[in-house]
């Protein structure tokens, strides 16, 4: 097994692109590894801040008239892109998501969608089979059980697959909190969709800005 270590194993938004599979209420309906609205909020975290960082995003569903369509909240992120309508269960296996991938010229490819131990790890495996350099995000992920979800993780990370999630992602992408380009929108990304320290986020702010008592401001 070949170890994923040093400064280069880390993601770099400008060799990154994103790819979000299934994202869609048929999905949703059985999703039993996580609190549904949670995977929602993730995989809708993961879109913002991909489009923040400006990383390729495709969008793929898969037999949208039956199964759905991709959850507004992450289409909405992306109002002017076609979603890539599939009859390939394994995504990779479908020549258009696969050359709108190519087509950045990007190396890491980062992978979410539902369900983990179907529509994640299919792809996963194969791209990694054909050298790619692939990250899963786990939480912005979901299986029809935590052991389905569980079981597809051990398999991505026994072919080599990066395991990460969101906030992960994100942290990698930004870096450095001197690289001020990306921070004000990665700060309302966080404000928005990391619960508690979202909160406490708005809170430090408020303070920030109330005059101390007795200054008379």
């Amino acid at each position: 097994m070949t170890f994923r270590n040093g400064l280069d194993s880390l993601l770099r938004p400008e060799d990154s692109v994103l790819v979000l599979i299934d994202h869609q209420p048929y999905q949703l309906a059985n999703l039993n590894s996580h609190e549904p609205q949670m995977v929602v909020n993730n995989a809708t975290a993961l879109a913002k801040t991909a489009k923040t960082f400006g990383v390729p995003t495709i969008l793929t569903s898969v037999i949208a008239d039956r199964g759905g369509l991709i959850f507004p909240q992450i289409t909405e992120v992306f109002p002017e892109q076609e979603v890539i309508d599939r009859t390939f269960i394994n995504t990779w296996e479908d020549p258009k998501v696969v050359d709108a991938v190519k087509a950045t010229g990007r190396k890491q490819l980062i992978i979410a969608g539902l369900w983990t131990e179907i529509c994640v790890a299919m792809p996963a495996i194969q791209a990694l089979g054909e050298g790619w350099d692939v990250t899963v995000v786990t939480d912005a992920s979901g299986g029809v059980s935590v052991e389905a979800h569980e079981v597809a993780i051990q398999r991505m990370i026994a072919a080599g697959a990066n395991i990460m999630t969101w906030l992960a992602v994100a942290s990698e992408w930004q870096r450095d909190w001197a690289r001020t380009e990306h921070t004000a929108a990665l700060a309302d990304i966080l404000k928005y969709h990391v619960g508690g320290s979202g909160i406490a986020l708005l809170w430090e702010q408020q303070l920030l800005n109330t005059p101390a008592p007795g200054t008379g401001g």
